[in-house]
């Protein structure tokens, strides 16, 4: 596995990426390397696009930085496990870290769902997506996850494939090994969906719903109540060492 560069600033670059190519940056990324890094024409940063890999890239500009010259793959693309956040959306700040929490827990999409106790009735998808690059390019990652609009929660399991094992995180479920119940569960061929309910918990018809899916697999997160962005983090690291990538395997 190629080694990392944590030491270079990390672009995500929304265009095509190849050796020899020319990209222009925009507004924020030319402030973000002239005036918060200082970095002038020369000096050398690492581009990804979600599609082409990571690039060593040099910077270009006389008076300010306003493009970058592409030199040589450092890293080539990868891809996500087939893992999707499912959540009832949080306000400000913690839906921020728990956008960001997800992405670096290896997400590859992000679902809103909207339920009787969600806190926040406007959700702000570009900040999502904002979040989500910063996240990418904090962390190493290549991909960029997908980010949906919010929807009912009626209407997502209404939608969703019914093949897909649906992982319900649901504090009123007995208390047992979490790892134990998914090492249980069957493998996750067509992917994996990882549901966490609002600070509230789900309404009784929610939750009488949610057990009537195929494919579902109610998971205790132990003996304390968590917050929802705590849950989240827990929630996908027992995924992750169990179903998902951390052991080798890819949903």
């Amino acid at each position: 596995m190629p080694s990392h560069d944590f030491r270079a600033p990390r672009l995500f670059i929304d265009a095509p990426l190849a050796q020899d190519a020319r990209v222009p940056l925009d507004r924020d990324q030319s402030n973000y390397l002239g005036n918060v890094l200082r970095l002038a024409a020369g000096a050398e940063v690492l581009a990804f696009n979600g599609r082409d890999g990571e690039w060593q890239a040099a910077i270009e500009g006389r008076k300010r930085p306003d493009g970058l010259v592409i030199l040589q793959q450092t890293r080539p693309q990868d891809r996500l496990a087939d893992l999707t956040y499912v959540f009832a959306p949080l306000k400000h700040a913690r839906l921020d870290y728990m956008v960001q929490k997800a992405i670096e827990m290896g997400a590859a999409s992000l679902q809103p769902v909207l339920t009787r106790y969600t806190q926040a009735s406007r959700v702000n998808t570009e900040r999502m997506r904002a979040n989500v690059v910063e996240a990418a390019e904090q962390c190493g990652i290549l991909s960029i996850a997908t980010v949906s609009e919010p929807v009912p929660l009626e209407r997502y399991l209404s939608q969703r494939p019914a093949d897909r094992l649906l992982i319900f995180c649901d504090e009123a479920a007995d208390i047992q090994n979490p790892i134990q119940s998914l090492q249980d569960a069957r493998e996750a061929g067509q992917g994996i969906d990882v549901l966490i309910g609002p600070e509230g918990g789900f309404a009784e018809e929610e939750r009488a719903l949610l057990l009537r899916q195929p494919s579902i697999l109610r998971l205790a997160l132990g003996p304390r109540i968590m917050r929802a962005d705590t849950a989240a983090v827990a929630a996908l690291a027992l995924v992750q060492a169990v179903l998902g990538d951390w052991g080798g395997k890819t949903a």
